[in-house]
């Protein structure tokens, strides 16, 4: 078996891997194809084939129509291609993040990443999934009817289960629920997609992903994706913490990192020693390299230290206000244009802005 070209209505193309999916070929690629359940209930995912043929591993998907199926329709979650497709479907880049929907959610596991911080997955009802960019979030209303906001720390490709990261916050009722009393199976009330804080698909300009705490949850959305689609811009992550254990996934981060020749990780924290090196893996030139042995003081300065002039980039900022509106002035001090640089600022319920739901990271 080998893979197969897929054609868009533009001239635009991208390739199935075997074994693979249309839809889920399109979406690790960045192409922003419509869809639904992703298990072929619900024809979300329908689309005219002009040329080509595809076949059906898991069964005739029940949303497809053979009257339709002879006209060219597909449904693509469930189409693997058998040769060469020509789709009629043509990219629409100016048709913004999906619609939110209201969802049910089930609380398929809890793990704890730092004293701080516990990773969620949420699970949706059998047939259902949740269509979203990278880097957008979802709001979860609590027991008392309010609506808390968290980032989806999973890629749009991987959407299998929503990936949370929830920060303890003091006096927060939900969090402090998150930490004590939370099990598995509990069921939240979700809506989303929400946000214009996700990865833009120009693969020319240079990128900056600057975190604060859980702000890392969207940025390792965005990496997520950026990878999936082969996108060989360089991007660089600045990740500012009080301490290092506020990096809770640097692990993970360093993986990336030595998988993806484009990828550049900078920790920034208080306690600057804390910031472990590069574990057995790393060289002794590498273990001298200042960004992995950390830098101290406030992330956005970590950043003009590397980069005095910011107008070739596109930068996205996510975390606490202070550090947004911090990050917003100096970088626009320094050149950055500001149709190119996109925030999430993580207001609490004690930092509430009014035009933003509580949100506890």
């Amino acid at each position: 078996m080998h893979e197969h070209e897929v054609v868009l209505a533009d001239g635009s193309r991208f390739t199935v891997a075997p074994g693979e999916t249309v839809l889920d070929a399109a979406l690790r690629q960045g192409w922003a194809l419509p869809y639904g359940c992703r298990g072929g209930f619900c024809g979300g995912c329908q689309q005219r084939i002009q040329e080509g043929e595809v076949a059906y591993p898991q069964g005739e998907p029940p949303a497809l129509d053979p009257a339709e199926r002879l006209q060219g329709a597909a449904i693509l979650c469930q189409a693997e291609p058998r040769s060469r497709l020509r789709l009629e479907w043509a990219p629409q880049p100016a048709a913004g993040p999906p619609a939110p929907r209201s969802l049910s959610a089930r609380v398929a596991q809890i793990e704890t990443l730092a004293p701080e911080v516990r990773r969620i997955w949420l699970e949706l009802p059998a047939g259902e999934r949740l269509p979203f960019l990278a880097g957008q979030y979802i709001e979860v209303t609590g027991r008392d009817g309010r609506r808390r906001a968290f980032s989806l720390a999973n890629p749009p490709h991987a959407d299998q289960r929503l990936e949370l990261h929830i920060r303890r916050v003091a006096d927060g009722a939900f969090t402090d629920h998150v930490f004590e009393r939370l099990q598995v199976g509990e069921r939240w009330q979700i809506e989303g997609p929400h946000g214009q804080f996700y990865l833009r698909e120009d693969r020319q300009r240079p990128v900056l992903l600057v975190a604060g705490g859980t702000g890392f949850a969207p940025c390792k959305s965005i990496l997520e994706q950026a990878f999936a689609a082969g996108i060989e811009r360089p991007i660089e992550l600045y990740w500012g913490a009080a301490t290092a254990a506020g990096l809770y996934l640097e692990s993970w981060v360093r993986a990336q990192q030595r998988k993806q020749a484009n990828l550049r990780y900078v920790p920034v924290v208080v306690e600057v020693a804390a910031v472990a090196p590069e574990n057995s893996e790393a060289t002794s030139e590498t273990r001298q390299r200042p960004e992995r042995a950390g830098r101290s003081g406030q992330v956005h300065e970590a950043v003009l230290v590397d980069h005095p002039r910011l107008e070739d980039f596109d930068i996205y900022i996510a975390g606490p206000p202070a550090m947004i509106e911090a990050a917003r002035a100096a970088f626009t001090a320094h050149g950055a244009d500001k149709q190119r640089l996109f925030y999430d600022a993580f207001y609490t319920s004690h930092t509430r802005h009014a035009s933003d739901p509580s949100r506890e990271p």
